[in-house]
């Protein structure tokens, strides 16, 4: 599939690397960051405009975030169904509730770049939990800056390692994300030990 969208960013351009990132914002399976690779690449041989390349990933990716957001918040219980209807899709909603819980605004930021793979249920978990939309977008914002001039940077700066550069980061960004789940999960644990016991004390009190 990816040197399917390859193809198409060699013959389309920039709308098809708007589309790829407007849709992985919705957590859907396309390679959205080894596109932004490749499109850096394509704009430092100069086949395509670099500001284009940079302007259609962030609209789209900006989209993305704010259509998922307000498609959580207005199907709720409908799509809350549908996350807990597959393992997958189950586990990785509930680390980003976990990770929305403990970090508030700053997860958005976070879930757009350092820890891409949550990204998509980061914007679904703001919207079902019904977080404050403009505090959202503003820190989306913030975050697709940094997540596309990174990629897109990079593509441009080492036209020659794209699929180096694409295999790397993809692992790092998912090792980064376990271990960011892993300390929120931690925490979780932690808190809800520490008022289990303040409930108990309190039992005994009484």
């Amino acid at each position: 599939m990816s040197d399917l969208f390859l193809a198409l960013i060699a013959d389309y351009g920039v709308p098809i690397l708007f589309c790829v990132t407007f849709l992985s914002c919705l957590a859907l399976p396309v390679p959205s960051s080894l596109l932004m690779l490749a499109s850096g690449g394509f704009a430092a041989t100069g086949d395509l405009s670099l500001w284009s390349v940079l302007v259609a990933a962030f609209v789209g990716a900006v989209l993305g975030d704010n259509s998922g957001y307000w498609l959580a918040r207005g199907l709720g219980v409908r799509l809350s169904d549908w996350l807990n209807a597959h393992p997958k899709r189950a586990a990785l909603r509930a680390r980003g509730q976990v990770f929305m819980q403990h970090w508030g605004g700053s997860s958005v930021f976070f879930s757009c770049w350092l820890v891409a793979p949550l990204g998509p249920y980061i914007n679904y978990v703001s919207g079902l939990t019904h977080y404050t939309w403009l505090r959202f977008a503003l820190w989306g914002i913030a975050g697709e800056v940094v997540w596309v001039s990174l990629y897109v940077g990079l593509g441009y700066a080492f036209t020659d390692r794209i699929s180096t550069l694409a295999s790397l980061m993809g692992n790092l960004s998912g090792l980064i994300a376990a271990i960011v789940v892993l300390i929120g999960l931690g925490l979780w644990l932690n808190h809800r030990r520490h008022v289990r016991h303040s409930d108990l004390t309190s039992v005994a009190r009484h």
